[in-house]
């Protein structure tokens, strides 16, 4: 036998190997306490955009009183290091000022209107005016202590990793917690700080899991991720088919789908067995689900 041809056939034998310890050594990941809620979970986006400013404590007081499940929230952090909730990187499109978050202190940006221009395609705006702030994360925590909470990392740099973290270990509520973030940076960050928090998939973890699934490998699959949150269909694959969703539940993973405001869309993922739905609208989605 040739020199080339063993070097080949060693490395089909490391590699079969490989595959063989993956394949039984791969297991599901194990829920938290976020998780221990009806199916679907109801999850309310910034609060529900769709009927309050979003990202606001009037918008996540009038969520917790329809009910919901869970509060999704953004956050950054001020100039001076507080964590705050916004969606944007800047106040421009939601307050009645300019500029970045990060390069606003706290007070700069408590002296701003966050309903200013909300909603935010309307032509009247009925919290204008009304003393509605930006609020900082601490407030809602501290508001809402019984909350399952969602939380998506916003900006990357500066890292807010560590002080996210000992901010949901301050309150108790790490075990009732998922934090999300769209770029690997500051979920690996996250993770590394508070590894017993619940995460989501970031975007390249779920392009993995999908190639798993599509060249049938799920076995070899490993989560690390808790939850998946996902819209609905992505360059032109259906993320809610049901052969990629019953994947996802055999590794022990939660499915989300965002940002899911059309009752008949809410119904037909109810009907496939979703884990929850992120919405704008979660008074539509309790009603459907009669709740």
């Amino acid at each position: 036998m040739s020199r080339k041809r063993r070097s080949w056939l060693l490395i089909g034998v490391v590699m079969t190997f490989i595959v063989v310890i993956r394949a039984t050594t791969s297991h599901p990941i194990q829920p938290t306490e976020y998780f221990d809620a009806s199916q679907p979970m109801v999850i309310a986006h910034q609060g529900g955009d769709g009927l309050r400013p979003s990202n606001t404590l009037e918008a996540f007081q009038h969520a917790v009183e329809l009910g919901v499940d869970v509060l999704e929230m953004d956050v950054h952090a001020s100039s001076d290091g507080v964590l705050v909730l916004m969606h944007d990187a800047t106040v421009d499109r939601t307050t009645n000022g300019t500029g970045r978050i990060s390069e606003l202190a706290l007070p700069a940006l408590k002296a701003l209107d966050a309903g200013y221009d909300w909603p935010y395609s309307g032509s009247v705006w009925p919290y204008r005016g009304k003393g509605v702030e930006i609020p900082t994360l601490d407030e809602i925590l501290r508001r809402f202590p019984d909350m399952r909470f969602n939380i998506e990392i916003k900006q990357a740099e500066p890292s807010i990793a560590q002080e996210l973290c000992a901010t949901l270990q301050q309150f108790g509520v790490a075990s009732r917690s998922l934090v999300a973030a769209f770029d690997r940076g500051p979920m690996v960050e996250f993770r590394e700080y508070c590894p017993d928090v619940a995460t989501s998939a970031f975007e390249l973890e779920v392009v993995w899991f999908v190639a798993h699934q599509k060249l049938r490998l799920m076995k070899l699959y490993q989560p690390i991720a808790h939850a998946m949150q996902l819209p609905a269909e992505v360059w032109g694959i259906d993320l809610t088919n049901s052969t990629l969703l019953a994947a996802a539940h055999e590794r022990g993973m939660h499915v989300d789908f965002w940002t899911i405001n059309d009752p008949v869309q809410m119904r037909a993922l109810i009907d496939k067995g979703v884990g929850g739905i992120i919405t704008d609208r979660p008074d539509e989605l309790l009603a459907i689900l009669g709740r």
